[in-house]
């Protein structure tokens, strides 16, 4: 061994005589002189190293734990990837997130390479590859699908063909989507036209030529702050513009034979449903089958929604995994009646090959959608699992489905659908893979009585908690959450599941006899008590919460707190309440705007002792919903006309509001006549905020704010706050993706002129 260097004791220079006693007390003070600032720095860097030890200790910890998931966190990462495009503003931005991210996967990949902490490094290779190709998704699948909308309203003459035709009795249209040439620039564009019922015909088929004269508007950014954007749905899709027909169609050449496909199918399936089965029951029952919900009575849907059952209408996991495990067990049980066959296959393999071709037959059936493609991809893995005798309820399984999901449509991040759709599936595993529950549901000798119960219990609680999951999504993009839907669920989940659909099936199977009617009548009455228990649950006091909007900030912690809850293992998992308290407070501290004015100018809407004030008697139904929703109101609106704090003439209204004993004077323009500028002038001179959907002259100056047609054309449409004189516009969202066409409203947003 190579001889340790000894260390070197000052006083022993003293004591040996190789030093006089004043130099080693200079030497000392010379050091403690020199070395305080290094000495400080290194306490300093001491405290700060430890936490980050710690924290690394604790990191590797859990990246080497068998219990955790770590394949399911990439998925979360390209989701981050793509959640980052939507809310980064623009071109650099997006460069310099994907940038940093490489920058994170290259830190991992070094730290790999020389075999430092290998967990913790692959953890940050994975996740830093994960966010940029997130970022990769979303903005190629932007670039290649996005069509640019039309400049202005107009109405068109011209000659489309039809890609695809929507049956909406309920709403008395047909809605055609159609390719057309655009009259400009010739070239393809790609349209979205209702249509009367009783202008459409049978012969307005996908794949036939028509000519018609439509209405043509570009697809509506949000209304107000927090409002839908169809425009980002329209852009995904490639519609450039959408409207309603006028006057007669003309087929000028019929469908080609094989166009309607499994949309043809579909349409005739529904029809055949409803033709048995009448009324909001054979509505739901085609919807149950085919997927079509275009017969379903707003009425119906509304109760639905307040009652936390709305999910039972959108063809998901719920009505795929009935169909898969039905065909499933079902073969599983005749095949096992045939010896020969028996005796020389693996009747799992074969049953999950049956049930996997039900389930993606389904799939196709019902439209493929988001949620049903998910739930398809998903359980077919279950059924893979379960002929490979694997464990089939996991988050890995989830993750695979989620990627599928996000390499064809990275855009579905952003919408309800998919969020609702994977959290409530996510809480299911999470629940059911906790110890907990597992004690709680395993195998035990007790009464015959007692496992009923204990299912029961689980069904409640299970519901509980997906009510707990979904209520952030469903605040954020809804403001309203139904508070009894879990109880709801209790009933109306088994009541689909074992109940209804089954009796759809058979009744469907019994048509080909012509013996299906005794069948329909019982579908009938189990889909009636179903509505039943809707229209009850929802008129229930205090059966949903209304709320304002929450914002982005607190959406992302509670999305963030939720997939630590359920993703991470061991008692650190309980960190992540701590971002979905804070994300709590801040929603309940929300408050209400008092003025919310839309992108045109034309509906303006006051929010005055819990009651919408409208500027215009609107033909909308959805202006003034958006209005309601927003203002988390729901009572009807109230012209403000007849407002005591109002006066109105036929050109303006003139309203004073007053917040905290200070007193805002409004002007809101109602008319379209010529008024004079110097009484235009004096007027706005005396208003706090002007709002006009006309062009106002320079002269006009009010107070604080005039949100005219120059300005909401930059800057979209308004929520106001008083009494902070707090003022959010729909342009600090949009940044500059395609389907915005705003100039300048980030700047002028929220600036008091």
């Amino acid at each position: 061994m190579a001889p340790q260097p000894m260390s070197h004791d000052p006083s022993a220079d003293v004591t040996t005589g190789r030093g006089s006693r004043s130099e080693v007390t200079d030497s000392r003070a010379a050091r403690m002189g020199h070395g305080a600032a290094q000495q400080r720095l290194w306490q300093v860097a001491g405290r700060v190293s430890t936490p980050v030890e710690r924290l690394t200790h604790l990191l590797d910890a859990q990246l080497g734990r068998a219990g955790l998931e770590r394949g399911p966190w990439v998925v979360v990462a390209v989701i981050a990837g793509v959640a980052a495009w939507f809310t980064l503003p623009g071109m650099a931005a997006w460069l310099a997130a994907a940038g940093l991210a490489l920058a994170l996967a290259l830190f991992g990949l070094l730290l790999l390479r020389k075999e430092y902490r290998p967990d913790l490094a692959l953890a940050l290779l994975a996740i830093g590859l994960g966010i940029a190709l997130g970022i990769a998704l979303i903005w190629a699948r932007s670039a290649t699908v996005g069509a640019p909308a039309i400049e202005y309203p107009q109405v068109r003459t011209m000659q489309a063909r039809i890609l695809e035709r929507e049956e909406q009795p309920a709403r008395e249209r047909v809605r055609l989507v159609l390719a057309a040439r655009d009259a400009e620039g010739a070239e393809a564009i790609k349209l979205r036209v209702n249509v009367p019922l009783d202008k459409a015909t049978p012969a307005m088929q996908r794949g036939a030529v028509i000519r018609l004269t439509a209405r043509l508007m570009p697809p509506a950014p949000p209304l107000v702050p927090g409002g839908y954007d169809f425009a980002r749905t329209a852009w995904f899709q490639g519609l450039a513009a959408t409207g309603s027909a006028m006057g007669e169609i003309e087929v000028i050449e019929p469908a080609p034979p094989g166009w309607g496909g499994i949309a043809q199918v579909q349409r005739d399936l529904s029809g055949h449903v409803r033709s048995q089965l009448s009324g909001s029951a054979g509505s739901i029952a085609a919807a149950f089958a085919s997927g079509d919900r275009g017969a379903i009575a707003e009425a119906d849907e509304d109760a639905m929604r307040d009652a936390g059952l709305t999910h039972l209408l959108s063809i998901s996991g719920l009505h795929v995994s009935a169909v898969i495990a039905a065909a499933y067990f079902l073969a599983l049980k005749l095949l096992a009646l045939w010896p020969w066959l028996a005796l020389r296959v693996r009747l799992p393999v074969v049953a999950a090959a049956v049930g996997a071709l039900a389930g993606v037959g389904y799939t196709l059936l019902t439209g493929a959608e988001v949620p049903t493609v998910r739930s398809c991809a998903a359980a077919v893995l279950v059924l893979v699992a379960l002929a490979l005798g694997r464990e089939p309820l996991t988050f890995r399984l989830l993750a695979v489905a989620a990627g599928f999901v996000l390499l064809l449509w990275p855009e579905s991040v952003a919408g309800p659908s998919f969020q609702m759709s994977f959290a409530a599936v996510l809480a299911i595993v999470a629940l059911h893979n906790s110890a907990p529950v597992r004690a709680f549901l395993a195998p035990r000798e007790e009464g015959w009585w007692m496992r009923p119960l204990r299912g029961g219990a689980m069904l409640l609680v299970t519901g509980l908690v997906i009510e707990i999951a979904l209520m952030p999504i469903v605040l954020f993009h809804f403001h309203r959450a139904g508070f009894y839907g879990a109880l709801a669920n209790m009933v109306g989940i088994p009541l689909v599941t074992f109940v209804s659909m089954p009796l759809i099936a058979l009744a469907l199977a019994l048509d080909l006899a012509g013996a299906g009617a005794p069948v329909w009548w019982l579908v009938g009455k189990s889909l009636d008590l179903l509505l039943g228990i809707a229209h009850f649950t929802a008129s229930r006091p205090g059966a949903v919460k209304l709320a304002p909007h929450m914002g982005s900030l607190p959406f992302f912690l509670f999305v963030g707190g939720g997939l630590w809850l359920a993703l991470w293992s061991g008692r650190g998992r309980m960190l992540g309440l701590v971002p979905a308290a804070i994300a709590t407070m801040m929603t309940l501290a929300t408050p209400r705007p008092d003025v919310l004015v839309s992108r045109d100018g034309r509906h303006v809407g006051i929010i005055e002792d819990g009651e919408l004030l409208t500027l215009r008697d609107s033909r909308s139904s959805y202006a003034s919903d958006t209005l309601a929703e927003l203002g988390a109101l729901d009572g009807p609106p109230v012209p403000l006309d007849q407002w005591p704090g109002a006066r109105c003439s036929a050109e303006f209204c003139v309203a004073t509001i007053r917040r905290d004993g200070e007193a805002f004077h409004l002007l809101l323009a109602r008319g379209h006549d010529y008024v004079t500028e110097r009484d235009l002038a004096a007027a706005c001179a005396r208003a706090d905020i002007v709002v006009a959907d006309r062009w106002l002259p320079y002269s006009c100056r009010p107070r604080w704010l005039k949100a005219d047609r120059r300005m909401l054309s930059e800057t979209g449409g308004l929520a106001i706050r008083l009494e902070s004189r707090d003022v959010r516009t729909v342009a600090q969202g949009q940044g500059a993706h395609g389907w915005w066409h705003g100039a300048g409203g980030v700047e002028r947003a929220g600036r008091e002129p």
